[in-house]
């Protein structure tokens, strides 16, 4: 146990995600009964990452006699922004008592991300089914909705009295461990307390914390507290324990919120052990705080834009030792990143228009150079139609331009932020992947482009391809040191750097390589986005009617 504690770090422990709940409807589904309607049910098949194995997650009621069901049971998702979460629905007929779901009639199926779902307009997605040829199977609504106790947010104050004298020379110093219990029956560490030096009678510093870290919505869930003497070498010394709930800390400061510090191992030894102090609590609050979620119900589009590198030293493009090579047979590392990253955002980017540059190029007919070249050719119109469009437009250039350098990214950086500066009113949010094989050749002008961008509505993703040292570009990435430029700190942690080759599966399995890849690269984003609406006082809107609207999308 001891370990776990001394590594735990509050910035990388992974909340429980927010739960995202299902609603299922369908409409005008095939008549397979000869005397009655339908007896339709469906059920819910969820997309493993690597094997891509789909397993069954769950299934609706069956209502009877219907060709328009409105399912009462919901299904509650963990949903991940940073994953792409496949999801297929699939629609039976039940004609018998049997539990075999192949033993009933199939009325059709539809398959979509649960990103989908929530970058919709109004969380709200209509599909047409299908499955069966030459048939109409009719259609099958999905709304999501986020869980409301994902946006509570915790605050509490604890202090202790008569806790175990653990010091040889002076009193305890005493700190805190939490822990919230998981399905299985263990338990993960959620929070930790600083260190109160010298002292048996400890009042600890007020803490907020997410419930779902606390309790993941269930509030009669234990919630385990360890309470530990610190010892500078990092071998700690257990002074006891107790447990309470969510649900006994909500009722906040009273007599049933003194909880005995109990040590198992001196309780058994010794036969006049009562405990090793007491813990109060003092004070418990909770707030709701607004979630990406809230922010993408109300409208918001995240706007994905891509810059390639087309230096030199990527290799000559037609040698299958080049980053750049394009193999017939599998996708080279700069088109896996940009597929990876860009499946995923696509789902909250409603008109899937996305902006590519490529910098570091000379140009035809006149060999220019050029730092932020539109991908397409078109300098009026840089948008490529999908992902798909991109990649295209990325292969085309590979066959025009001669790769040539410095590696400038200012450039390609001010051109995204000069979009995001004209929309800072929550409606759009930026997200420029920027795709390099080396070293960053404009430091100090792109330091004084990330701190000029850390204002705006923008998050920056570099990820960093072959084999070259990227140490220049851990600067960037201010999660260690804040980005500074003449003086000035960035108001926000904006970029987040990692270079491929950590995330290559050892087998080759280039799915994997991706998932792992978009999990960590985009698994920022979501509090990036907070960030800058809080900083600026900005409220989500209204989640939005979910007829279509049409769309205004800006030409970068």
């Amino acid at each position: 146990m001891m370990a776990s504690i001394g590594e735990f770090d509050p910035l990388n422990t992974r909340v429980p995600a927010t739960k995202i709940e299902v609603t299922v409807s369908c409409r005008s589904l095939l008549d397979v009964d000869t005397f009655s309607k339908s007896d339709p049910v469906v059920v819910l098949y969820v997309q493993a990452v690597g094997t891509k194995e789909w397993r069954e997650f769950g299934r609706t009621e069956v209502i009877d006699n219907t060709r328009n069901p409105d399912f009462v049971r919901k299904f509650v998702l963990d949903f991940f922004f940073e994953e792409k979460q496949n999801l297929r629905f699939d629609v039976y007929n039940v004609d018998s008592r049997s539990c075999n779901i192949s033993k009933h009639d199939f009325l059709g199926q539809t398959f979509c991300t649960l990103g989908e779902i929530i970058g919709a307009a109004g969380g709200r997605v209509e599909r047409t089914l299908s499955g069966i040829p030459g048939k109409k199977c009719g259609v099958i609504i999905l709304t999501a909705e986020e869980l409301s106790n994902c946006r509570d947010i915790a605050t509490m104050q604890l202090c202790a009295n008569k806790l175990d004298k653990k010091d040889f020379f002076g009193k305890s110093d005493p700190f805190l461990v939490f822990y919230r219990s998981n399905e299985d029956g263990t338990f993960t560490i959620c929070h930790k307390t600083e260190v109160v030096k010298n002292t048996l009678n400890p009042v600890w510093q007020p803490f907020t914390i997410p419930v779902r870290a606390l309790c993941n919505g269930d509030y009669d869930r234990t919630v385990k507290v360890d309470v530990y003497d610190w010892d500078r070498d990092g071998s700690h010394d257990f002074i006891g324990e107790f447990t309470t709930s969510y649900r006994e800390l909500s009722r906040g400061q009273n007599q049933f919120n003194v909880y005995e510090v109990l040590n198992p191992k001196k309780k058994g030894k010794k036969k006049k052990y009562i405990n090793s102090g007491t813990v109060t609590l003092l004070s418990f609050k909770v707030e709701s705080e607004y979630t990406f979620v809230d922010f993408i119900r109300g409208g918001t589009q995240l706007n994905f834009t891509v810059a390639i590198d087309f230096t030199a030293s990527n290799g000559n493009p037609s040698q299958p030792t080049s980053l750049h090579y394009m193999s017939p047979y599998q996708m080279n590392t700069y088109a896996m990143a940009l597929k990876a990253v860009g499946e995923i955002i696509q789902d909250y980017d409603s008109d899937k228009l996305f902006p590519a540059y490529g910098f570091g190029a000379k140009l035809p007919p006149d060999g220019k150079i050029s730092h932020a070249f539109p991908l397409n050719g078109d300098s009026d119109n840089s948008n490529c139609v999908g992902i798909e469009g991109v990649l295209e437009a990325y292969f085309q250039s590979l066959r025009k331009v001669q790769l040539y350098g410095p590696t400038n990214f200012a450039p390609v950086i001010n051109k995204v932020a000069n979009c995001a500066a004209e929309i800072t009113d929550g409606s759009q949010y930026f997200i420029l992947l920027m795709i390099t094989d080396g070293v960053i050749s404009d430091m100090v002008q792109t330091k004084e482009a990330v701190v000029n961008a850390a204002s705006l509505p923008l998050s920056i993703i570099i990820v960093g391809v072959g084999p070259a040292e990227f140490d220049a570009m851990e600067e960037l990435d201010g999660d260690e040191v804040r980005v500074s430029s003449r003086g000035r700190l960035a108001e926000r942690d904006i970029v987040q750097f990692v270079p491929f080759r950590d995330y290559i599966d050892r087998s080759g399995n280039q799915v994997l390589s991706m998932a792992r890849l978009a999990k960590d690269v985009l698994a920022e984003i979501p509090d990036q986005l907070l960030s800058f609406m809080k900083g600026r006082g900005i409220e989500p809107r209204p989640p939005l009617s979910s007829s279509p609207l049409p769309q205004l999308h800006m030409h970068i």
